[in-house]
């Protein structure tokens, strides 16, 4: 038996009475809170799951808690009725009476078991001696243990394996659009990553119901039982991964849509491709007849390669394999710009000496109508070199070097005979006549 000896002074009756009102609202209070623990919806879903992993143990160690918390309640019961039996004797209990009324409400009288018994606590005893103040606060710290274990079970049951199932349901919307256009696993990456995604929240939901506790971060420090947060990292992750899956989806989607138009576009960029370079041969071939000592780049053919991708991509169309279509159009319109921006640079390449030749051709006649406006056209000197160009340029073919000196040496002379004489009379046509 614990020792009911006063600890301390003996109360007088108003201490007496306070500590009996005290201790019976901790009663009621204490009484309150394990039944609502015991109605916990947390709890009931805790009793009946199947239970693994960290949940398990923990709520092992929690029923055995609880367990404990109704033995210990039980005796606080009897100690405070059988204090109050004591304080109902007399009106105004004589010094005997107080004595044993401080020993029972301060006293080590109440016999809890330790934790040797299943209790929880008590450094290995079987049985512990407290007091009823001792007792109330065993009480709070192990029902706060428990109520943390609960209260954060329910938190996770109430909120991840909705937030999964939702998902879920987005899941098998983007599922039967994959599907819809050939997106399928083992057959495209999307359909890899939508299989993963699928295993990936069929396990989570299974490990969030039997084992939530794994999914839940405890608050630290002083907080409220049941305190903490959610970790939802793998539900996020997933998430993420399906959102990417969705839009690569409906980029697919884009593809089926606009498929035609698209083909349409690269067959007319391929084709201007290949006039652009029929152009350019049919160009080279005349500059090596009318232009000499001119090095002129050879032309590529037509991009063979490229037709045949675009006949894959008319065939993908064709057996609505969107997926192997949208990939294809990709490359094809990039490499299908860049086939029509080389066939224009060898053609530019092709007709720069055509273009030089034209060139020198407008600078010759320039010259001369400059020199027809100032009556000088006809001096001999000028005409002789005038016509020296002009049978350069206008021969086939063409020595681009001779002919560019000859128009040079016209326009020197031409810029002599135009420039002031020295003693500053004005130029006039003396020279023609």
């Amino acid at each position: 038996m614990g020792s009911a000896e006063p600890a301390g002074p003996v109360l007088d009756r108003e201490g007496v009475d306070r500590a009996l009102a005290r201790l019976g609202a901790e009663h009621e209070a204490i009484e309150s809170s394990l039944l609502a623990l015991q109605d916990h919806a947390g709890r009931r879903l805790l009793e009946g799951a199947e239970l693994t992993g960290t949940t398990r143990h923990r709520w092992a160690a929690t029923e055995q808690t609880i367990t404990a918390l109704w033995t210990q309640f039980e005796r606080y019961t009897e100690a405070l009725a059988a204090a109050r039996a004591v304080r109902e004797r007399r009106r105004w209990p004589g010094r005997e009476e107080l004595a044993e009324l401080t020993g029972l409400l301060r006293g080590r009288g109440v016999t809890v078991a330790g934790c040797g018994a299943g209790g929880g606590a008590g450094g290995g005893r079987l049985a512990e001696h407290l007091s009823l103040p001792e007792l109330v606060e065993r009480m709070n710290t192990g029902y706060a243990r428990a109520l943390d274990v609960v209260a954060a079970a329910d938190a996770v049951w109430s909120a991840l394996p909705a937030r999964i199932d939702l998902l879920a349901a987005e899941l098998g919307r983007i599922r039967s659009l994959a599907h819809s256009v050939g997106v399928r696993p083992g057959e495209h990456p999307a359909g890899d990553d939508l299989a993963e995604i699928t295993a990936e929240l069929t396990a989570l939901r299974r490990e969030a119901i039997t084992d939530p506790l794994a999914f839940w971060h405890p608050a630290g420090g002083s907080s409220a039982p049941g305190g903490g947060r959610l970790d939802t990292d793998r539900y996020d992750r997933a998430a993420r991964a399906l959102e990417e899956v969705r839009r690569e989806i409906d980029a697919v989607l884009g593809v089926r849509q606009d498929a035609e138009q698209r083909i349409v576009r690269l067959r007319d960029v391929l084709s201007r491709a290949d006039r652009t370079l029929a152009e350019a041969r049919i160009a080279r071939g005349e500059v090596l007849a009318k232009i000499a000592a001119s090095e002129v780049p050879a032309v590529s053919g037509p991009a063979t390669a490229l037709h045949e991708q675009l006949a894959l991509a008319v065939d993908h169309r064709r057996r609505a394999q969107w997926h192997r279509l949208s990939p294809l159009l990709d490359s094809l319109e990039q490499r299908a710009d860049e086939e029509l921006e080389r066939a224009r640079d060898q053609l530019s390449a092709v007709t720069a000496p055509l273009a030089v030749r034209a060139e020198l051709r407008g600078r010759l006649d320039a010259c001369r109508a400059r020199l027809t406006r100032h009556g000088l056209a006809g001096d001999p000197l000028l005409a002789e070199r005038y016509d020296a160009a002009r049978r350069m340029l206008w021969s086939a073919p063409c020595d681009l070097r001779a002919a560019g000196q000859a128009v040079l040496r016209y326009q020197r002379a031409a810029s002599e005979a135009l420039a002031p004489r020295a003693d500053g009379a004005p130029v006039d046509g003396g020279r023609d006549g």
